[in-house]
């Protein structure tokens, strides 16, 4: 018998308890680690106290750390506590940051903040609680400290859709599974048409936990439309002064479609998907729904003009 995605223990599915080794892929992600130091090297100011919820191996803690004279670096796995805890105190300023071994949903610091890090990201915000962290901690603050907010690292995330045609041969064994793959021109012969974007969640701000997507899409390109992309760029700090952004464009998620359609230049097609952030990919996917709303227009030939008698 199979179990369901429900029967798995979530530090099974990568949801909340990510190992160790993983991190490792993480670490070295530069299109992440970048603008993260950056935005926080912007964002944290001098002196001041800085919370990270989902801490990790304590590496934007250590960011924080350069600047702020407090960090309270928030994880819930004893590993990661442990790992986190020895790295730091290998790292210039490492002392400042004080790992705190609790669950992000409960944990508040002992005094205000001017800063809160929470880097439970996920492409689409599946999988991963973001906004459930988030939301859980403003509710909290506010109720102990007042209606002022600190400033969120990430500021805001934009996610969006997009029709692919997607390869899902593998040395000739075809398999048609979930893909991650970074964005860029190297998919430009994949995709059908622009992203359609579907949420701007600002994280200082009100947001919904729930998405429901209902895309009319028309394809600037025809072929076998077989996979959605699902896309999401994170604006991690914003710099008012010279108009520029610190971003993280994460890898896409490229989702396979249970009934492939054959498309022209010009067709127009649904994308149906309701989904609550922090849901699985298999949640996700059931949801799913595609389809063709209406064929091109067949192009006409004109005719001649005539020259009146």
């Amino acid at each position: 018998m199979t179990n369901s995605a429900a029967d798995v223990p979530e530090e099974l599915l990568l949801g909340q308890f990510i190992p160790l080794h993983y991190h490792f892929n993480m670490l070295r992600d530069q299109t992440r680690m970048v603008p993260f130091r950056e935005a926080i090297r912007k964002t944290v100011p001098v002196g001041g106290n800085v919370l990270e919820l989902g801490g990790g191996t304590g590496v934007l803690s250590w960011f924080a750390a350069q600047t702020a004279g407090q960090v309270w670096c928030v994880e819930r796995n004893p590993a990661l506590v442990r790992a986190s805890r020895s790295f730091l105190a290998e790292n210039p300023n490492g002392e400042r940051v004080t790992v705190v071994h609790a669950d992000a949903m409960s944990y508040l610091p002992p005094e205000p903040v001017d800063v809160v890090i929470c880097e439970m990201l996920h492409v689409g915000l599946i999988r991963e609680k973001q906004l459930q962290v988030i939301q859980s901690f403003k509710d909290r603050y506010r109720a102990r400290f007042g209606p002022k907010l600190p400033r969120f690292i990430p500021d805001t995330s934009m996610l969006a859709v997009q029709p692919l045609q997607q390869n899902f041969t593998f040395h000739g064994y075809t398999a048609k599974v979930p893909v991650f793959e970074p964005c860029g021109p190297h998919m430009q012969d994949s995709w059908l048409a622009d992203p359609h974007f579907y949420s701007t969640v600002d994280y200082g701000d009100d947001f919904a936990q729930e998405f429901a997507v209902n895309a009319s899409v028309t394809l600037q390109t025809g072929g076998h439309w077989n996979a959605i992309s699902l896309l999401t760029n994170n604006f991690l700090a914003f710099d008012l002064r010279v108009g520029t952004a610190d971003q993280w464009l994460m890898n896409q998620l490229i989702l396979p479609l249970p009934e492939p359609l054959d498309v022209a230049r010009g067709d127009t097609v649904s994308i149906e998907m309701q989904y609550t952030a922090g849901c699985s990919i298999e949640t996700l996917t059931s949801s799913l729904r595609t389809g063709l709303v209406s064929r091109a227009l067949a192009a006409t030939e004109a005719l001649p003009l005539r020259r009146s008698a």
